[in-house]
């Protein structure tokens, strides 16, 4: 028991996975909420293009810097269609979005642009216009704040990817902490 104690502790980032995975199956197994909430439709998946990393020429440490914490950001290079609901919006080619901001330490184990990619754009185009964008002309922007977007966002995940667990488990990482990123494009609309 010792031993397997030790390399539970030596090797604490496959400990922490192993224990996150057992409770997300006992999680989903016992949900008897299964099936649509918010009616995230798409008919294709969305275009992107990475944006390169600016580390030319800005110097040794700063390069190291950007590398290790940067974030790789993508770009929309056509129009992404999807429905909501019953209601058709649009996110305009040219978005630069970073996917979902998870911690690098997680990374390994959880693409910001993996599993949590649809909600992902959806929520980062939320969060920098504070609404939604309807598809077609004369239509009403759907005006959102912050809680209205990380719901989004949990909804989505949990209708793309089924992994109830790991999607209100990044809901509540927004909930917490994603104000920083909400109030940063509130100051930049100014």
């Amino acid at each position: 028991m010792e031993i397997v104690i030790a390399l539970a502790l030596k090797f604490w980032q496959w400990s922490v996975l192993i224990a996150l995975i057992i409770l997300g199956f006992v999680i989903n197994s016992f949900d008897k909420l299964k099936g649509n909430k918010i009616g995230f439709k798409y008919k294709e998946l969305p275009h992107m293009q990475p944006v390169s990393i600016p580390t030319k020429g800005k110097g040794f440490w700063s390069a190291i810097l950007m590398w290790l914490l940067g974030t790789r950001k993508w770009t929309i290079v056509k129009d992404f269609e999807y429905n909501l609901n019953g209601n058709e919006y649009i996110i305009k080619k040219g978005f630069e979005f970073d996917g979902a901001s998870v911690p690098k330490f997680l990374a390994t184990f959880l693409s910001p642009v993996g599993v949590l990619l649809m909600g992902g754009l959806v929520h980062d185009w939320a969060y920098k216009y504070a609404s939604l964008q309807p598809r077609g002309k004369n239509k009403t922007l759907l005006v959102l704040d912050q809680k209205g977007a990380d719901k989004i966002f949990r909804d989505i995940n949990i209708e793309v990817n089924g992994f109830r667990f790991l999607s209100y488990l990044a809901y509540w990482a927004l909930r917490v902490g994603g104000f920083v990123a909400w109030n940063g494009h509130r100051k930049r609309d100014k």
